[in-house]
């Protein structure tokens, strides 16, 4: 399956300022996978150390950080010669093994002439928990699950995914029926990418429903095994409630509707963990629209995210007819699956911070609000053809500078003073017309 992270992964190769790589994301999303086909058709030789399947490998790094010492018990492990510039080095559930981690500094200053990927489901996990992380002497990058423009490479070709990724927008109506069917299909599988492969070979939607719901189990058992048992219960009370928090009118995260009376104080760990795991993302309030959004965040209002529409749609058992079949699907989710969708494109192809804005002296309420360059973006995510943007109008009176956008059903029109995106090409809000 092609991943559009695969072309970033060749121009780290092949970067004269290339350092080792730590690729992060969340469990299933497909690290592993990927690196190792990046290992094989770009690379003579690959060699693959999981830190969490062979003990042998903590051994490694228990001697020091001297790299050429640690290239040759490489090689007596596991029998394969290690060639500079020629073999992929990839270290696999990094985490469990600190120390691989730590050497990575030692191989950037002393030998940069091996190429090392690592990658752990809860690498960001463990580097909060004091795992030594070499700042500044590794290159960085994060896998989330399929985007919908890669669903539509894998679903479609190559020639759907040009024309909804490169060509002018207005030139998508000859295949937006096309593109919506897609996202309808998109809707139910997720960006997993186990799932959509089982999906595109035509495998039952249930036994694909029932892949959601052991994907879910796995990270429940995530949360058990590496959580600790004071907040343990909690974890799981915020992972549990997301998808209703979204649901309602106003997404804004509340702890009373956790738990009665709940404070901050009582949930905050349990958030922050859930983060540090990959599992869910944040979206803070801004207190007023002003460039850097970054300076006028809103630490105490915010909403969660969870990492995937589909895995939602397995932990709400929302019917799997009804989001293929249905007339008014996207009318129907509209209070959970479609802000969900938008966040997760936004998040991929967004190279900034996405905050929300409402304010406490109007009915003015935006979903997603971000910047690009010196310019705002405020966004409104409409789940139908409804092209009453109150809010939108209000925000750009007051700021005639932004450049507000509707994401709708409706097709691509460029206003005056607004754009408004058809649904399934919402990634284009992040990376521009």
């Amino acid at each position: 399956m092609q991943r559009e992270i695969y072309s970033k992964l060749k121009e780290w190769k092949n970067s004269p300022y290339r350092k080792p790589l730590v690729m992060s994301g969340a469990r299933q999303v497909g690290k592993s996978y990927i690196i190792k086909e990046f290992g094989k058709h770009e690379y003579s030789s690959l060699i693959v150390l999981n830190c969490d399947k062979d003990e042998r490998i903590a051994d490694i790094f228990d001697h020091g950080f001297r790299s050429e010492r640690i290239i040759s018990d490489i090689e007596i492990i596991t029998g394969e010669k290690v060639i500079p510039d020629e073999t992929l080095i990839f270290i696999d559930e990094v985490q469990e093994v600190p120390k691989a981690l730590a050497s990575l500094k030692y191989f950037c200053e002393d030998a940069p002439q091996y190429h090392i990927i690592v990658a752990g489901s809860l690498l960001g996990l463990a580097i909060h928990q004091g795992v030594s992380y070499p700042v500044g002497k590794v290159d960085e990058m994060t896998l989330y699950p399929l985007s919908f423009p890669e669903f539509v490479l894998a679903r479609l070709g190559e020639q759907a995914y040009v024309k909804l990724t490169d060509e002018k927008p207005d030139d998508f109506d000859s295949l937006s029926s096309v593109y919506v069917t897609a996202l309808r299909e998109y809707y139910f599988t997720g960006g997993m990418p186990e799932i959509v492969a089982k999906f595109i070979e035509g495998a039952d939607v249930e036994y694909l429903r029932d892949i959601q719901k052991r994907i879910i189990t796995d990270y429940s058992l995530d949360i058990s095994k590496h959580a600790k048992p004071e907040i343990l219960g909690r974890i799981h009370q915020v992972w549990n409630s997301i998808p209703q928090q979204l649901a309602k009118g106003n997404k804004k995260f509340l702890y009373g509707d956790i738990q009665k009376g709940a404070r901050a104080k009582d949930f905050e760990l349990a958030i922050e963990w859930l983060k540090d795991a990959g599992m869910i993302h944040k979206v803070s309030r801004v207190r007023k629209p002003g460039i850097p959004l970054k300076y006028y965040e809103d630490f105490s209002a915010f909403k969660l995210f969870l990492i995937d529409h589909g895995i939602m749609g397995a932990m709400t058992d929302a019917p799997v007819s009804e989001i293929l079949l249905g007339k008014n699907v996207f009318e129907e989710y509209k209070g959970s699956f479609t802000e969900q969708y938008v966040f997760e494109q936004l998040k991929v192809y967004s190279g900034s911070d996405i905050f929300y804005y409402d304010s406490d002296t109007s009915k003015l309420e935006l979903d997603f609000l971000i910047q690009k360059g010196n310019k705002l973006v405020p966004i409104e995510v409409k789940a139908e053809e409804n092209l009453k943007s109150k809010s939108l109008r209000q925000f750009f009176s007051n700021n005639p500078e932004s450049c507000p956008v509707r994401i709708s059903m409706s097709d691509y029109r460029k206003q005056d003073w607004m754009i408004n995106m058809p649904l399934y090409a919402a990634f284009r809000v992040a990376t521009g017309e």
